[in-house]
């Protein structure tokens, strides 16, 4: 497993060994993260006794987590025992681009104030394995390294509200980030994480978190045109 997917574990299971948490929560998040990562696609119906037998788990622990991921958007129950990852619509992502505009980069000035040198070598670290995942056309990897980036950044931050609000909302685009990857392959990606470690390491908050604004609304602006809307 590479470093920058034990970030990514790291932060959403608070622990770098996910085997350590109970069975119900490893299908949740194991269910979770097939939609942040667009293995799932946007209005693609699943079975219920199709995920079962996908993630490999019993009926009780698959419809728990079903039942906590609608609760938060990332799932809509379509009868006769199907859900689907929502299809996104123009007022959605407007107000998806509103959120994030306000969240994260206030979440990259707050990491700025506390923000270590072995954050930014951590930080680092993943970008460079992004950049190869850019190279070689890695669909998949790229995702995962660009999303542990972000949960890295937001973590050093210790604010935990706004980082679960962030959480959220990545969950809400990401599996239509995999279908603009699809279309316009890793190389013409938006990335202003360089811009954000150079703000970063001289303690530039202001620079860093417009950075990573940049980064949003570039990254929006693309599914929005890939998808139409």
């Amino acid at each position: 497993m590479a470093s920058s997917e034990k970030e990514a574990l790291k932060v959403a299971y608070g622990t770098e060994n996910p085997k350590r948490i109970p069975a119900h929560q490893q299908v949740y998040f194991k269910l979770r993260e097939q939609i942040l990562f667009g293995e799932l696609a946007p209005g693609q119906p699943v079975t219920i006794q199709g995920l079962v037998e996908n993630l490999e788990a019993g009926m009780t622990p698959v419809r728990e987590a079903i039942r906590r991921l609608t609760a938060e958007g990332a799932l809509e129950f379509q009868g006769n025992r199907r859900v689907t990852v929502p299809t996104p619509t123009p007022s959605g992502i407007e107000e998806l681009i509103y959120a994030r505009q306000a969240i994260e980069p206030e979440l990259v000035r707050r990491a700025a104030k506390i923000i270590t040198a072995d954050d930014i070598e951590s930080l680092t670290k993943i970008d460079n394995e992004l950049d190869a995942a850019i190279t070689r056309g890695d669909v998949g990897a790229y995702l995962r390294h660009n999303y542990a980036f972000h949960a890295k950044l937001y973590a050093v931050a210790q604010s935990p509200i706004l980082t679960e609000i962030a959480d959220g909302l990545w969950l809400r685009f990401g599996p239509s980030l995999r279908v603009v990857c699809g279309r316009i392959g890793t190389q013409n990606l938006p990335d202003e994480h360089k811009e954000t470690l150079q703000a970063l390491s001289v303690g530039d908050g202001a620079r860093a978190a417009e950075a990573i604004r940049q980064d949003v609304m570039q990254g929006m602006q693309q599914v929005k045109d890939s998808l139409n809307l």
